[in-house]
This record gives structure tokens, C-alpha cells and sequence, in this order.
């Protein structure tokens, strides 16, 4: 499944500085019936972001009006837990693009790269910058380059590289899965094959 493709994002961002969030706060296992990658965004942190008679909690990020954006903030140790390609799944179908933390689990770092979402690892003191900026003004926005491998704090000009397999980073670019990626070589692997003795 193709997905749109990613080369610069200029957002403001939810900050969620909360440490160790694992899958099964940011998808619960109950919404894990469905095979589609469709409406887990309705269910992104559902115990975090409803109380139990369905009404929204006030005081979740997520939940205030005053965030908005297509970059998600969190603390370190972001995504640990099970290997629940849902999580990557609702982080995309709620709307974001990138999330930017300071350490990810690596299975949840790569799932979000298979459907799209873009993980940034930066430092613990640039998180902290961003969170602080933040938090003095919700609408600062944040420049994610991927061709040049930057993140960009515009509201201070502080920027910072962060590290990204190169394969994914191409398919990244041009919007492609692990499947869209090999459909695109199919005339090079027809000829290949084609050279090989029987």
C-alpha cells in the first residue's frame, strides 16, 4: 500500500513528553481485530484520551485545542513494548506524518517506516528545546527535511541531523512500501531472471 510521499514537513507539533510509552497505551490490545490499516486513529492512546463512558479527558494533549499539527513529540523510549504493527497504524491514521523522540523501540521505529511515518532520533537536550518551545507557544512549528536528514526548530533556528536507513529513506521520497518498491524493478528483475541459465 502506497503512501504519499516525504521529502520536507513543516508542522507544529502535540507534545507528549511522557517517558516509555509503549504500544498498548498508544493502541490497546481490544481495537487489534481489524487487517485494514483504517480507523485505529479514532483508538491513537484511547485509555489516555477517553474516560470510560466515551467522553474526552480535558487535560490529554491530544485533546487540547490549542496543539495542532502533523508531528507528534514524545518522550524517550517511545513505542517499546509488543510488536503491534497497529501502533504504527494509528499513529498514521490520526493524522501524523513524523514522530520525534529521543529513543525508539526499533520494531516500532521500523513499522512506522512501512506505512509512511517518519521517525526522528535527535538528542536529549534537542528534545528538550523543542518541548520547551512548545510549551511557550503552541504554534511553533518544526521543519523536517528528509533529503537532508535535518529537524529544525524554526522559532530558534536550532537544527540537528538525525540518522536514517538508507532503503527506507529512498522509499520514503517516492512513497513506496517494501511491495511498491519492488513492482517499480520489476522490468530489471524480469531481465535478470531472463539471463539466468535454467
Amino acid at each position: 500500500m502506497a503512501y504519499d510521499k516525504f521529502t520536507i514537513l513543516q508542522s507544529s507539533a502535540y507534545p507528549l513528553s511522557i517517558e516509555n510509552v509503549d504500544t498498548d497505551q498508544i493502541i490497546p490490545a481490544r481495537f487489534l481485530k481489524a487487517t485494514e490499516r483504517k480507523g485505529f486513529g479514532d483508538n491513537l492512546f484511547r485509555d489516555w484520551r477517553y474516560n470510560t463512558d466515551g467522553s474526552p479527558k480535558e487535560d490529554f494533549v491530544l485533546n487540547k485545542s490549542k496543539y495542532s499539527g502533523k508531528i507528534l513529540v514524545g518522550g524517550r523510549n517511545f513505542g517499546s513494548g509488543s510488536s503491534r504493527e497497529h501502533a504504527a497504524w494509528a499513529v498514521y491514521d490520526f493524522g501524523f506524518r513524523c514522530v520525534i523522540s529521543s529513543f525508539f523501540a526499533d520494531i516500532f521505529k521500523n513499522n512506522c517506516l512501512n506505512v509512511g511515518v517518519l521517525p526522528v532520533q535527535v538528542s536529549e537536550g534537542f528534545l528538550g528545546e523543542i518541548f520547551t518551545a512548545i510549551e511557550k507557544d503552541p504554534d511553533t512549528e518544526i521543519l523536517v527535511d528528509l533529503e537532508k536528514q535535518e529537524v529544525t526548530l524554526l522559532s530558534s533556528g536550532l537544527k540537528e541531523s538525525f540518522d536514517i536507513n538508507t532503503y527506507k529513506k529512498e522509499n520514503m521520497l517516492h512513497g513506496f512500501d517494501d511491495i511498491d518498491y519492488l513492482q517499480n524493478m520489476k522490468a530489471e528483475i524480469v531481465d535478470f531472471a531472463g539471463k539466468r541459465p535454467f
